[in-house]
């Protein structure tokens, strides 16, 4: 197999560290295995982040997702695990991952963890007036 899963996520430096901008990446297949069962759990993770000296890099992002197929995690703690991993490996200035995880016995779960650099906040939000009919 030409490429293996890791847990190495690679970073490019910011091309525009001066301003605010949002990085949006949807991942629709996540899989990780159910602690207490093996089976599968699989979710879309929803990335959203401010950076600020460095991205990350979208192909190690990926291996490094792929990393979690065959580990049993609760869908609180691998939420929480893979912000960790990411904010330490950018430094973002804001970064949000949002997991909603399939349905499993009637119950969809959706965890959402957030990371805010101390000191920064967000620009204000411009609202432009209607346009014309």
């Amino acid at each position: 197999m030409p490429t293996r899963p890791s847990r190495t996520l690679e970073t490019f430096p910011n091309p525009h560290p001066g301003r605010d901008y949002t990085i949006r990446i949807r991942i629709p297949e996540f899989t990780c295995l159910c602690p207490k069962t093996g089976q599968p759990d699989f979710a879309v993770l929803h990335l959203e982040y401010v950076p600020d000296q460095r991205c990350v890099e979208l192909k190690s992002l990926k291996l490094y997702i792929w990393s979690y197929r065959d580990e049993g995690h609760f869908h609180e703690d691998v939420t929480n695990r893979i912000l960790d991993d990411l904010v330490a490996a950018t430094e973002p200035r804001f970064m949000r991952l949002t997991a909603e995880f399939n349905v499993r016995g009637g119950i969809y779960t959706t965890v959402v963890a957030e990371h805010r650099r101390e000191g920064w906040a967000p620009p204000p939000e411009v609202r432009l007036p209607p346009g014309p009919a």
